[in-house]
């Protein structure tokens, strides 16, 4: 695979996979891996699932893609489905690509509308590959680094008697852009407390709350959306990842509220594949599969049993430092040298073992966000033959 630019940070170690059925991928010589991160946590409903092959397949038959002066019912159709789903009823939402351009898309919609000039986010934040949600420049956005806040006991609300909290430039806060729990793939989850405070801040200037859950929507927490953990209700959500189930397709959805300060201001933004019928008819196959099969709270009986057995393999083995998780999204922090040699070595023996799970750049981390069609046995065995690695290491 020397003709490829790879993802800077990651190895590849498997160039042979041949196909792949939900959670199974097969290589060239027909040997099987559990794929335990959903390609790039994306898969939420398995490879080559039946509802999205047929809903491609049929729309493709009528119409793929639209222009700047034509469209399709079918994407208004998938646009209210998405809004009430989101809670977002009387607002609107883009279709796009990338989980990226969803947030982009909802940072300028807010940037333009805002009386303030900053947006706040955590200073662990991923918030997107370009634009301003990427460069996070300080004449647009105060990060705030709420590590301190992890261990807080101060009663009620944040407030000023705290003073990492009057740190906060709170009078030109006009908008706080929220992930919520994958923290740049770490998996830290902000506390609940500190989040609410924020909101009622951002509340109180009349700003707008954004919430990114291109990694944490979709049932990968045990809820529908991650925001749902803190109790919020939100003016912006950008969807990604999981709701194409591995194909290229990102929602941005606007509150009611937000549409009604955007007037007929136009949004800065405009791609070739905009508010295609393919991208929105596979949102749509998506959440019903997942409702229909009742998969967000298949998910959390999932955790159950994959935390449980994770929370007993750690207490036999020092070399497990902390599992942070939230439903199906699991960080196993590792004991490691600053070499990162034992991490190393554990990813690519479970590889070698079949199954595949995340390795972050330069952390002792491994990151597991299976699908939520995952057999139960695949956990288990995957369990297994983890404390085995462990143990042989």
């Amino acid at each position: 695979m020397s003709n490829l630019l790879w993802l800077p940070g990651h190895e590849l170690i498997l160039d042979d996979i041949v196909r792949a059925d939900n959670c199974r991928l097969y290589d060239s010589k027909g040997k099987s891996y559990v794929d335990l991160e959903a390609g790039v946590w994306c898969t939420c409903i398995g490879q080559g699932n039946g509802s999205v092959r047929k809903a491609l397949a049929d729309q493709f038959a009528l119409i793929g893609h639209t222009g700047f002066n034509y469209t399709s019912g079918i994407v208004g159709e998938v646009a209210d489905e998405v809004l009430t789903l989101l809670d977002l009823d009387g607002g609107k939402c883009v279709f796009l690509c990338s989980g990226s351009e969803a947030v982009e898309y909802g940072v300028r919609v807010v940037q333009s509308i805002s009386d303030r000039p900053l947006l706040m986010t955590m200073a662990d934040s991923y918030c997107g590959a370009y634009g301003s949600a990427n460069l996070k420049t300080p004449d647009e956005w105060f990060t705030f680094d709420w590590t301190p806040c992890a261990t807080c006991s101060q009663e009620g609300e944040c407030d000023r008697r705290c003073e990492h909290w009057s740190t906060i430039p709170e009078t030109l806060i006009g908008g706080f852009l929220l992930e919520p729990g994958s923290s740049s793939g770490l998996v830290r989850f902000p506390p609940r407390k500190l989040i609410r405070s924020i909101a009622a801040l951002v509340k109180r200037n009349d700003g707008f709350t954004l919430i990114n859950e291109v990694t944490t929507g979709v049932g990968q927490t045990g809820s529908w959306f991650g925001f749902q953990h803190y109790d919020l209700k939100p003016d912006v959500v950008a969807l990604g990842k999981g709701i194409g189930n591995g194909y290229p397709v990102s929602v941005t959805g606007l509150s009611a509220r937000v549409i009604e300060r955007l007037g007929d201001r136009p949004v800065k933004y405009a791609q070739s594949h905009q508010n295609d019928p393919l991208g929105a008819v596979v949102v749509r196959a998506v959440i019903r599969f997942i409702e229909e099969n009742d998969l967000i709270a298949r998910s959390r009986e999932l955790s159950k049993i994959l935390l449980t057995g994770l929370a007993q393999i750690a207490s036999r083995h020092p070399r497990i430092g902390e599992i942070r998780a939230r439903g199906l999204m699991v960080g196993i922090e590792l004991v490691d040298n600053p070499d990162n040699a034992f991490t190393i070595k554990i990813h690519r023996d479970l590889i070698e073992q079949g199954y595949i799970v995340g390795r972050r750049p330069d952390r002792f981390l491994l990151r597991l966000d299976p699908a939520l069609t995952i057999d139960q046995r695949d956990i288990e065995d995957f369990l297994v033959t983890f404390e085995r690695v462990l143990a042989e290491s």
